[in-house]
C-alpha cells in the first residue's frame, strides 16, 4: 500500500541518512506529511529560469545562466522581477520506492514568492524522481515584493510519497459521504473543486491587491508591517472584480475544508480554459486542516491569483481550483494546528503572517 509518508516516518529517514543537512535537520522542519526546507548561504543570480535537464547538474547549468553571486549570511535583499537560485541545506538519498512533491510554504505564496525546487537531472520543477540522490536547490522570483532573507528560512517544503496515493473521485465522494470534506455540496471532478467567495459576510471586502511600488519584507518580522503599506483593499458589492493583468490578489474560498487525519491534500490549479488567471502557489494542506480533532471547524482556503494577459471578470461562486486528496500511509503523530505553530488553522481571508492583523 502506498501513501504520504507522516511526520514520524519522515524522522526515521533522517535517522536513516536518506534525508540530510549541511546543518543537523531541525525537529521544527517537521510537519505532519512534509519536511521544510531551508536556504543555504549563498543566491545566484541568474539571467533566466531553468532546468537542469536529464543527466546534467544544476551546479553546471549555473555557469551558464549566473551574473552575479549574492551572499547570505548577513542577509540580503532578493530583488523583485530578479531570478535567484539558492542551494538548499537539505540533500536526500531516497530508496527506489519513495518519490517526492516540493511547494512553497503557505506564507511564501501569499508573498507572491515564486519558490520552486529544482534538482539534479530534473526535467519539471517541484517534482523528485524515486530513488533520488543528490542535492536540492529552490528557485526563488519575487514578483510583487522585494524580500529580506537569510540562511535557515524556510521557504518551501517537501512532501513523500510511496506509489499512487491519490484518491479518484469515487473514493472521494465516498470520503465525504463518511466525513464531509466541505460545508456546503461538494463539487467532485477530478478532486474536490474550490469555489471563490465574493459576497463576505457583513462587509464588501472580498480581497487584496498587491501595491505595485513598496519597501522590502524582511521574512523573519512577523505581525511587523502595515497591510495598508502593501496592499489594497478589494471591495465588491455584486459578487464581482475584475482582475487587472499583471495584478496579483488575495482572496478566499467559499467552502470550508476539512482535511482528515488520514489524509493530506494538494491544491490544483483549474483548466487554464476557464479563465485568464493562475491560482496558488501554495499547494499542500496538512492532516487535520480544519479538522475538529486539531482545533478547525472546517478553515477556508486562502487563493492566491495572478491574472494573466487580459482582464477577467471573477463571479461569486466560481470554480477556481481543485484539491487533490491523497491517503497517507499511516495518520501521522502530529496534526496541523494541534501543538505546532500552525498560523492558518481557522483562518478567513488572511494576509501573511508578516502582516499586523487590522483592529
Amino acid at each position: 500500500m502506498g501513501g504520504v509518508i507522516p511526520n514520524q516516518q519522515i524522522r526515521d529517514m533522517i535517522d536513516a541518512g536518506q534525508i540530510t543537512g549541511s546543518l543537523p535537520v531541525d525537529p521544527a522542519q517537521i510537519q505532519p506529511a512534509s519536511l521544510d526546507m531551508r536556504l543555504g548561504t549563498v543566491a545566484y543570480r541568474v539571467r533566466a529560469s531553468f532546468l537542469a535537464g536529464h543527466g546534467a547538474k544544476v551546479a553546471d547549468r549555473l555557469a551558464e545562466f549566473e551574473m552575479h553571486r549574492v551572499d547570505l549570511t548577513n542577509g540580503a535583499v532578493l530583488e523583485k522581477g530578479c531570478v535567484y537560485v539558492v542551494p538548499l541545506m537539505e540533500e536526500l538519498s531516497l530508496p527506489d520506492d519513495v518519490s517526492a512533491v516540493a511547494n512553497a510554504k503557505s506564507s511564501t505564496g501569499r508573498l507572491d514568492l515564486l519558490t520552486r525546487t529544482i534538482t539534479d537531472g530534473g526535467t519539471e520543477f517541484d517534482r523528485v524522481n524515486p530513488g533520488y540522490t543528490g542535492p536540492l536547490y529552490a528557485e526563488i522570483c519575487p514578483r510583487s515584493f522585494s524580500v529580506l532573507v537569510r540562511p535557515g528560512m524556510r521557504l518551501n517544503q517537501i512532501r513523500f510519497s510511496t506509489g499512487d496515493a491519490t484518491l479518484n473521485d469515487a473514493a472521494l465522494r465516498q470520503l465525504h459521504a463518511d466525513t464531509p470534506l466541505v460545508d456546503g455540496e461538494a463539487v467532485i471532478d477530478d478532486g474536490l473543486g474550490f469555489s471563490v467567495d465574493l459576497r463576505l459576510p457583513n462587509t464588501t471586502l472580498v480581497g487584496y491587491r498587491a501595491k505595485p511600488h513598496t519597501g522590502v519584507i524582511d521574512l523573519d518580522k512577523i505581525g511587523h508591517y502595515a497591510p495598508a503599506d502593501y496592499w489594497e483593499e478589494v471591495h465588491s458589492d455584486n459578487g464581482q472584480i475584475i482582475l487587472d493583468p499583471g495584478a496579483f490578489y488575495i482572496l478566499v474560498s467559499r467552502e470550508a475544508v476539512t482535511i482528515p487525519p488520514e489524509y493530506a491534500a494538494e491544491m490544483a490549479p483549474y483548466l487554464a480554459m476557464v479563465g485568464e488567471f493562475r491560482v496558488h502557489y501554495a499547494g499542500f494542506f496538512d492532516p487535520g486542516f480544519g479538522h475538529d480533532q486539531s482545533g478547525g471547524a472546517g478553515s477556508r482556503g486562502v487563493l492566491e491569483v495572478r491574472c494573466h494577459e487580459a482582464p477577467f471578470v471573477l463571479e461569486h461562486g466560481q470554480v477556481v481550483g481543485r484539491l487533490v486528496y491523497e491517503k497517507m500511509a499511516i495518520i501521522p503523530t502530529q496534526l496541523y494546528g494541534s501543538g505546532i505553530a500552525s498560523n492558518y488553522q481557522g483562518q478567513g481571508l488572511k494576509l501573511s503572517k508578516h502582516f499586523a492583523v487590522p483592529r
